[in-house]
């Protein structure tokens, strides 16, 4: 059965074949509210966030329509806004990452000096794609860490395709921009000789 069928079913009262679906969808949306929740320390919440997304789309189900949008493109909107809401909760309690639950984790088969500068640079591109707005972290972790496609994005966010380009363009040269200083040092530009007179 496709999503059509099955939503047609669980609709008519076949309550069961919810778990197929959820089924189809739940790594992708683990993988996304982890990406979201990345940036910000909070990983340890998408189980939590996921459930809690299933649980509000079956509650929902009733009101989804296929001509409005596909059943991916509905709960990953869900999903979003439900991450968007704990992440402004979490905002407010103001938790330090120590407390968070977060410890990060480096390969045992990498030498230490190389993790540590690995995970410096994704700690800084975190930070950098922590600091965008909403709009643009959440597409460009569609596009980049969901690999979506524009449609699907412009579908989710409820912006148009061209829309959806601007925020990605903006969003990649803010993060370009945040991280410039910390992966070009002006020293090697001079030794070089790359630096403008």
């Amino acid at each position: 059965m496709d999503d059509s069928e099955l939503i047609k079913e669980i609709k008519e009262g076949n309550i069961d074949l919810y778990s197929e679906l959820m089924k189809r969808y739940e790594r992708k949306m683990y993988a996304f509210v982890y990406h979201m929740l990345r940036s910000s320390g909070l990983e340890h919440l998408a189980e939590d966030l996921v459930s809690e997304t299933f649980y509000k789309a079956y509650r929902s189900l009733h009101s989804f329509r296929e001509i409005d949008a596909s059943f991916s493109t509905w709960v990953y909107t869900i999903a979003r806004n439900t991450v968007l809401s704990e992440l402004r909760k979490q905002r407010t309690a103001n938790i330090p990452l120590e407390e968070s639950g977060f410890m990060p984790i480096a390969s045992a088969d990498t030498v230490p000096e190389q993790a540590m500068l690995t995970s410096e640079r994704v700690v800084k591109v975190r930070e950098a794609i922590n600091n965008l707005p909403d709009k643009q972290r959440t597409a460009i972790i569609l596009r980049e860490y969901d690999q979506l496609d524009y449609q699907e994005i412009s579908n989710i966010l409820g912006q148009t395709v061209s829309s959806v380009k601007s925020l990605l363009f903006r969003a990649r040269m803010s993060v370009k921009n945040q991280l410039q200083s910390y992966f070009f040092e002006p020293i090697y530009e001079e030794y070089e000789g790359m630096k403008n007179q």
